[in-house]
């Protein structure tokens, strides 16, 4: 019989490391969403790590934004972003401030709270697929950017917070290159999931988007 997943909250000193540490180690582990309607869960199966301004990939590679300010820490906290103009995208930023690193979670499986994301993912085919990919998680969990910089840490008055769960063994995880990256960023292998999880997204390479003509 397998251990229950841990609800030891994760302090800040979990993310104040190099995000190519923090990302493999995310896996397994419970993320707590907490909305009006009730209290959600995911066990987190594939993320993506961005070295901010060391990065060809990461928002944070040309700078501080508006857009991107919660990037640059300090470190537990969230970042959320709108892309496409259609889908929000949930990072943790890790890292120590002002180097503006975070994690993409890219995809999970609804452990607490299934009923509440049927209810935003009508067209999942079934409850593997409501949280496999970054926008399907987001719109499982009701992120948008009211999100961006909820601190990760403060406890139950937040949000959004991270419990210990069930950290995966390094000889379960797989890594690889960045799903959609193009670019010099486009080979680096920052990609982490959980071999052979049902619920991971389809690795899909970087394609050009075509300007109408």
């Amino acid at each position: 019989m397998s251990a229950r997943p841990d609800r030891t909250p994760l302090p800040r000193s979990f993310f104040d490391r190099p995000v190519l540490t923090v990302a493999p180690d995310l896996l397994g582990r419970t993320l707590v969403r907490r909305t009006p309607d009730g209290p959600m869960e995911l066990r987190i199966t594939e993320v993506e790590a961005y070295e901010g301004e060391a990065d060809p990939g990461s928002h944070a590679y040309r700078g501080r934004t508006a857009r991107n300010a919660s990037m640059f820490g300090p470190p537990g906290h969230a970042y959320v972003y709108f892309i496409y103009g259609m889908w929000f995208s949930l990072n943790l930023v890790c890292g120590p401030p002002d180097l503006a690193s975070g994690v993409l979670l890219r995809a999970g499986e609804v452990t607490v709270g299934a009923e509440l994301a049927r209810k935003r993912r009508v067209s999942a085919r079934n409850d593997r697929e409501l949280a496999k990919g970054p926008a399907r998680l987001a719109t499982a969990l009701a992120v948008d950017r009211s999100l961006d910089g909820a601190d990760l840490c403060s406890g139950t008055d937040s949000p959004l917070s991270l419990l210990t769960g069930t950290p995966v063994a390094p000889d379960l995880r797989s890594h690889g290159p960045r799903t959609g990256v193009g670019g010099a960023g486009a080979a680096h292998p920052y990609r982490y999931w959980i071999t052979d999880d049902p619920t991971v997204s389809p690795y899909r390479a970087h394609a050009p988007r075509r300007r109408s003509t």
